[in-house]
């Protein structure tokens, strides 16, 4: 069955043979080669990944380790309206809030009240100077309601409260920090003296005070 039968010279045949033999063989030859190349590429790959895992391990090893060693501190930064806080570690003590370091904006809930009705009062205190500084807020601003050309005054709210215990504040350059009141509509004395008088249906004005920083004026009215 080996001897090559047909039309043709045997030698025809037998060098057909030899050629597809040839091709086969080249065949394997580079199908070996390739799956070898691909299995010495898995194993690099792997060898690589290895490699990569543990320096990245030891990388992160060595941050966690500085990190755990760095000194830490804490800060809060509240919303705004309140007073900006930070910790000893972070900066100096603030010097003490001077008049001039602070300016003060008193704002009413409504311009027209009934009489009977109780007048809500608010007050923004702002550091306008540039560095942090320090104030016993532990009484807060007053409010004072005059007359409306501001000849009489009529009522304030610290007359008749008990004195607050001290709470010092630091702000922030440009920090603010808020309060409000509220007035029953009556008259008042410092230190709660004399009768205190339903106040009647008329135009008046509130100021809020610090020490000795003054607000501007904020006018309502009390209807019948």
């Amino acid at each position: 069955m080996l001897e090559p039968n047909g039309p043709l010279s045997p030698e025809i045949y037998w060098r057909r043979r030899a050629l597809a033999i040839g091709v086969i063989v080249v065949a394997l030859a580079i199908v070996i080669w390739l799956v070898t190349m691909v299995a010495r590429g898995g194993d690099s790959s792997g060898a690589d990944q290895a490699a990569a895992t543990t320096t990245t391990s030891a990388e992160a090893s060595a941050s966690a380790s500085e990190t755990s060693s760095a000194p830490s501190s804490a800060s809060t930064t509240p919303s705004s309206g309140s007073p900006t806080t930070t910790s000893a570690t972070d900066q100096p003590a603030a010097q003490p809030c001077q008049d001039q370091s602070l300016a003060l904006k008193v704002t009413v809930g409504q311009p027209t009240y009934r009489v009977g009705d109780q007048p809500a009062f608010g007050t923004v205190i702002t550091n306008i100077s540039s560095a942090p500084c320090s104030r016993d807020l532990g009484a807060g601003p007053q409010f004072l309601v005059y007359t409306l050309d501001g000849q009489r005054r009529l009522w304030a709210s610290n007359d008749c409260n008990d004195d607050a215990p001290p709470e010092v504040k630091t702000l922030a350059a440009g920090a603010q920090l808020s309060y409000k009141g509220t007035w029953f509509g009556t008259t008042s004395q410092p230190e709660c003296a004399g009768e205190r008088l339903q106040v009647p249906a008329g135009a008046y004005m509130v100021v809020a005070q610090l020490g000795a920083v003054r607000s501007a004026a904020e006018p309502f009215n009390l209807a019948a």
